[in-house]
């Protein structure tokens, strides 16, 4: 049996796969701080332990750790999403390389948010300019780390990942609960475009990747950003929502600083495109944000 190790397994991506995989009939092993199940294993994402035998033979090790960026960014903050995010695929490294029979492929995230803001220019792998402020250094930072680890015999896969559409979805949720209660217009102008894609076909993505032997980096967006006023107004509708109330700049400001968040995340255009995935043929199923938000709504 195929047997996929996920590192920081537990959160709602690393249920996304392990839910895909364990249905297409993988063998799943869940690397975790908090073991709660029969295939979880524990470790700290900092020491090299009895963990590491676990790697030997796999197929795949995808590495999803790391502090959520849903928070302020706060000094401590930054640090814990900075180290949880280098220590980790460090000590990945070191147990690849140790290893006597090790994965096929290792598959670390990083984010679409490496790119600069843009309403216009579509970033790809290949053209997407790459910019400069903490999200954004964090995210090379990351990558330069999975990069600079030298594995000969395992192959090396970069996620760029955009907001991920999921019933479970830490973006989905909130705002799900905004239009429903009546808040759900656009956000600022509404003009900031919005990479998204849907669960299953993140999922999907990825097992293509593993599939086809792929390397390198990809963009794991659907085809057609959205706006965020295309976004608010397909949510509204999904939810027979009959308005909303649109937040100001300064409103957005003002409440995510209330509630521990960045406006950076509503506030930033995201115009990533999946050019390398289509070139190689992967296909879609949720192709539309109507299709994908009437899926999960």
């Amino acid at each position: 049996m195929t047997t996929i190790i996920i590192a920081g397994g537990t959160g709602f991506l690393g249920q996304v796969l392990e839910n895909y995989f364990s249905k297409e009939d993988y063998d799943i092993k869940i690397l975790t701080r908090h073991p709660t199940k029969p295939n979880h294993i524990y470790w700290n994402a900092k020491d090299l332990d009895q963990w590491s035998k676990i790697i030997e033979d796999a197929d795949a090790l995808i590495n999803l750790t790391g502090k959520s960026v849903d928070c302020r960014y706060t000094e401590a903050n930054k640090k814990r999403i900075h180290d949880s995010r280098i220590d980790s695929t460090n000590l990945l490294g070191k147990a690849i390389q140790k290893s006597k029979s090790p994965p096929k492929v290792g598959l670390n995230m990083s984010t679409s948010t490496i790119y600069k803001d843009s309403y216009h220019k579509q970033m790809t792998e290949e053209s997407g300019e790459i910019g400069n402020d903490f999200s954004m250094n964090i995210a090379k930072s990351w990558e330069a780390a999975f990069n600079t680890i030298q594995t000969p015999n395992t192959r090396k896969i970069i996620l760029r990942t955009s907001i991920v559409l999921g019933k479970n979805g830490v973006a989905l949720i909130p705002l799900k609960q905004l239009a429903n209660l009546g808040l759900g217009g656009k956000q600022w102008h509404g003009k900031q475009k919005v990479s998204w894609i849907h669960e299953t076909d993140f999922a999907r993505a990825i097992h293509f990747l593993i599939e086809k032997k792929l390397k390198g980096v990809y963009n794991i967006v659907s085809p057609k950003p959205t706006t965020n006023v295309q976004l608010m107004a397909t949510l509204r509708k999904a939810l027979k929502v009959p308005f909303g109330i649109r937040q100001t700049k300064w409103l957005i400001k003002f409440g995510a600083k209330l509630i521990g968040k960045e406006p950076e995340l509503v506030l930033k255009s995201r115009n990533v495109i999946p050019k390398k995935l289509t070139d190689y043929g992967f296909t879609y199923e949720h192709q539309t944000l109507k299709h994908a938000i009437s899926n999960l709504v």
